[in-house]
């Protein structure tokens, strides 16, 4: 079945957000509605389902920004706060449409989740912990919300993060390294999202030129780069620095791809 895949990215923003709350720099005071940056996450569109990567504290402000109304699935990508802590939120959707949220996440992450959110798995006589339902993520393709996802493991520093490949879109957030085997996996797809945090070198995330030598090597027909923090600079200063395939993605920027609802190998 051909169809296809609607890319929101509801956030684009470092863990802190931008702008950073009391800081003065030309950024953070930007008017521009592209240098004000959510924490980072995204939403596909397939055949009227949809899934998030991943919910950080600007989740339910994310959901009413783009009007979302039902939601299927979230993957996670890891554990880090900026990527799980709006899960509460998820209440809503359980409320109102009476049916539970699939998580699809590493056993490691769900430890962590628990750790956030204990009276989800411990409720006791509590009436309104979010109703979920788990599922281990392995490497290999699953699938959600009627599309088939690749995973895509990747480090952010020391740490396994997943990255997803769903058709020819390829999504990776909080990495600074990857694989080999996981560039073989990403080769071919139309779009590459790739977190690039700054112009100078971090420890745990790709900078800017960085993030470039992944998509020269990777060769999507274009790329879009997320998880920004102030100290990229300003959106549309920086635009126009880069190559002609790439571009800063920016909060509400909507992209739509040719979809072939078939399991990648």
């Amino acid at each position: 079945m051909d169809n296809k895949l609607n890319i929101t990215f509801l956030g684009t923003g470092t863990s802190i957000g931008v702008p950073i709350i009391s800081c003065n720099c030309e950024v953070c005071t930007s008017s521009n509605f592209k240098d004000k940056r959510l924490r980072t996450s995204v939403l596909i569109n397939y055949c009227n389902k949809n899934l998030v990567i991943d919910c950080g504290p600007d989740f339910r402000m994310q959901m009413l920004n783009a009007n979302v109304k039902d939601l299927e699935a979230i993957l996670f990508t890891h554990e880090h706060r900026d990527h799980i802590a709006g899960l509460d939120d998820v209440r809503a959707f359980n409320y109102i449409l009476e049916k539970p949220i699939h998580l699809y996440l590493t056993e490691r992450v769900l430890e962590n989740v628990k750790v956030e959110f204990p009276y989800i798995f411990n409720p006791g006589d509590y009436q309104g912990a979010p109703k979920l339902v788990m599922h281990f993520l392995e490497d290999k393709t699953f699938e959600a919300a009627g599309m088939f996802i690749q995973p895509l493991k990747v480090l952010h520093r020391d740490m396994p993060v997943y990255g997803f490949r769903i058709g020819d879109f390829s999504y990776i957030t909080d990495a600074n390294y990857i694989p080999e085997e996981t560039y073989s996996k990403i080769i071919g797809s139309k779009v590459l999202v790739i977190n690039a945090l700054r112009k100078r070198k971090h420890p745990s995330h790709f900078n800017l030129s960085e993030a470039l030598e992944v998509i020269k090597k990777a060769a999507p027909e274009k790329a879009y780069l997320t998880h920004l923090g102030h100290y990229i600079g300003l959106h549309d200063l920086v635009n126009s620095e880069l190559p002609s395939n790439v571009e800063l993605a920016y909060d509400g920027l909507q992209i739509e791809l040719n979809y072939t609802n078939s399991q990648l190998t």
